[in-house]
């Protein structure tokens, strides 16, 4: 299978996702061991001090890690665990979450996450996480 044919498929699993689709989730990358998620900030997704929710960067890692944990266990899995970091408040334009597989095995992938936010081009890291995804069939 070719990246175009895994970034297809991966974008299919997302759009069956209703939560994603109320994100206006993007899957900007995906490939085998790999996955980057894209979430637009609009006001709704802020806290009371205007930044983004935790909530909503919890989710862009989860959801990534879990992509990239799927690529290379297949489509049919789910977040077994996971741990986040935030480092600082995210304020900009869009996040980023890209995750990568670090280990897998049969049933279960460990997988790691950078989150960042973009604004006007420019990255900063916002949170780190850390999950393990398992095979459920």
């Amino acid at each position: 299978m070719d990246g175009r044919d895994f970034l297809e498929i991966g974008r299919q699993i997302l759009a069956s996702q209703p939560f994603s689709v109320w994100l206006d989730a993007e899957l900007i990358g995906f490939g085998e061991g790999h996955a980057e998620l894209s979430v637009p900030i609009t006001d709704r997704l802020k806290q009371q001090n205007g930044f983004v929710h935790g909530g909503v960067i919890s989710y862009a890692a989860d959801n990534a890690l879990t992509f990239a944990g799927g690529s290379v266990l297949g489509t049919s899995v789910l977040t077994l665990e996971f741990k986040i970091n935030y480092l600082r408040p995210a304020v900009g334009e869009k996040l980023i979450a890209r995750a990568k597989a670090v280990y897998a095995g049969r049933s279960q992938a460990t997988c790691r996450c950078d989150v960042f936010v973009s604004d006007g081009g420019e990255e900063k890291l916002v949170a780190i996480a850390q999950g393990t995804i398992m095979k459920v069939n």
